[in-house]
């Protein structure tokens, strides 16, 4: 059965439910980047817009059952209020009397926002019982969250199992890009895997292999398969205890059809730091005493010119020390070729998971993606190829 829609359901004096990720980073007490908080905006919206009314249900940060003041979603009540541009009524709780009373009364052009889902126990343990008082405040479910939907927890997919169920317009724009990207691809299908550890992306580079035709592998990780090869990758970032099962992911890629692409040339410090005195070696000429930052201007182009040849492109993690200048050249350079790229309509690109938006909104680069999702767990576990319980509880309403 397919997922429905909010065109799915008549709106008119319903109360919708619906699951956000407004779990959004503070500074000082005021919200540091609102990005999270500006996609829910089209489905808020066209709610209010079809005569609905919007109640808000999310969590923030990790407050594991306990009631913790500074993790409040009143603190997001000013940021939200200038993003919505309507006024925004906050109830100290998400179940209880004062939160189904308060979603009765909303007047149009008002948005009930409920108190973190997560200061109660129950929310996490998908608790029944919890979803059923969640259910009281709403006629209709709206789960909008795809950054949320590899969790089973009431607010994210217990409640799609009482509530009449649909998929919010952020959640539909992830899937479709998403579904596309790996399930429908226009070939030939680039993906770039960075970032530390190959240990946390064994899945992920498992699944990819299979599906694309060519991966990049950077940062930390391709010092890793570099030391598989008998690179000498000095002091590297490395998991010397993983290269046999990177040489395993090296003969699986090629009975698969699929080029793995590694640096042939690298940045290389002796200090971890900004602007740290550096040298460009070969690959396999890196000192003893050295580290590989970064992958070289060899590397840089070779990655270019897959780019060029290529029709789709997914993209989750940095090819090096993104965080300190001038390591960051290659995941710029790569970005922004990317980027340029899609803008002539040459390539579909899809980003995802924390450090990479993050490094694309440092290169400029991520407004010239097709789609950069905000999710992390739930972007890498859908790479991964699993079923995503917020997903498929949609599925199944």
């Amino acid at each position: 059965m397919g997922r429905k829609t909010l065109d799915d359901f008549n709106l008119e004096a319903k109360r919708v439910l619906v699951r956000v990720d407004i779990n959004v980073p503070m500074e000082n007490g005021r919200v540091s980047d609102a990005t999270r908080i500006e996609r829910i905006a089209p489905t808020v919206h066209e709610i209010m817009r079809r005569g609905g009314y919007p109640v808000l249900l999310a969590h923030f940060g990790r407050p594991k059952g306990q009631v913790q003041r500074d993790l409040s979603l009143n603190w997001l009540v000013p940021e939200l209020e200038r993003v919505l541009k309507c006024d925004v009524i906050f109830v100290a709780d998400c179940i209880g009397p004062a939160a189904e009373v308060a979603s009765t009364i909303l007047s149009p052009k008002q948005v009930l926002l409920l108190e973190n889902t997560r200061f109660h126990a129950e929310e996490e343990q998908n608790n029944p019982k919890f979803a059923a008082k969640l259910a009281k405040n709403g006629d209709i479910f709206c789960n909008d969250a795809f950054s949320t939907a590899h969790r089973a927890h009431a607010s994210t997919e217990g409640l799609a199992h009482i509530l009449d169920a649909c998929a919010g317009r952020l959640m539909e724009v992830e899937l479709k890009a998403l579904e596309t990207i790996l399930g429908a691809p226009i070939r030939p299908l680039v993906a770039v895997v960075g970032g530390a550890k190959i240990s946390t992306k064994l899945e992920l580079l498992s699944n990819l292999i299979e599906k694309v035709d060519h991966l990049v592998i950077g940062g930390g990780m391709a010092n890793t398969f570099l030391a598989a090869k008998g690179m000498n990758v000095g002091i590297s970032l490395a998991e010397h205890d993983m290269t046999s099962i990177a040489n395993d992911i090296l003969a699986k890629a090629a009975g698969c059809g699929c080029e793995i692409i590694l640096p042939n040339d690298v940045v290389i410090a002796r200090t971890f730091e900004a602007n740290a005195p550096n040298e460009i070696f070969l690959v396999n000429g890196c000192p003893d005493d050295a580290m590989i930052l970064d992958a070289g201007p060899a590397s840089i182009e070779q990655i270019v010119r897959v780019f060029e040849a290529a029709k789709t492109l997914i993209w989750n993690g940095p090819l090096g020390a993104f965080e300190f200048e001038p390591f960051d050249t290659a995941t710029n350079a790569a970005a922004q070729k990317a980027s340029v790229l899609t803008e002539a309509g040459a390539l579909v690109s899809v980003a995802g998971g924390g450090d990479t938006v993050a490094a694309l909104n440092k290169s400029g680069a991520a407004n010239g993606f097709s789609f950069v999702s905000t999710a992390g767990g739930a972007f890498l576990e859908w790479m991964e190829g699993k079923e995503l319980p917020g997903v498929a509880a949609l599925s199944k309403a």
